[in-house]
């Protein structure tokens, strides 16, 4: 039993570590026992966690403006106030 619950586990974590639309499709087919009874929220925040602390420098990147015409960089932002916000709204 022990096995199974740790092959299981480590499974949905390298799951977790894929892009959102593969996680996505692949949770769909996982029954609602698992959800109970493996530590799907630790496994979560590890497998998404990603690198930096807070306080860290964001990395520099750049990103479509909502209108779609034009880039906005991180760089452009620098000295002026900027929220980033990463993360689902559902």
């Amino acid at each position: 039993m022990a096995v199974i619950y740790v092959l299981l586990s480590a499974g949905l974590y390298l799951v977790m570590l894929r892009p959102p639309g593969t996680i996505a499709s692949i949770f769909n087919h996982v029954p609602w026992p698992a959800w109970v009874v493996l530590p799907m929220r630790p496994m979560w925040l590890q497998a998404r966690g990603g690198a930096l602390d807070v306080g860290d420098e964001a990395p520099a990147f750049d990103l479509p403006s909502q209108d779609g015409k034009s880039r906005v960089s991180l760089a452009s932002l620098r000295g002026k106030p900027a929220v980033l916000v990463f993360g689902s709204y559902t």
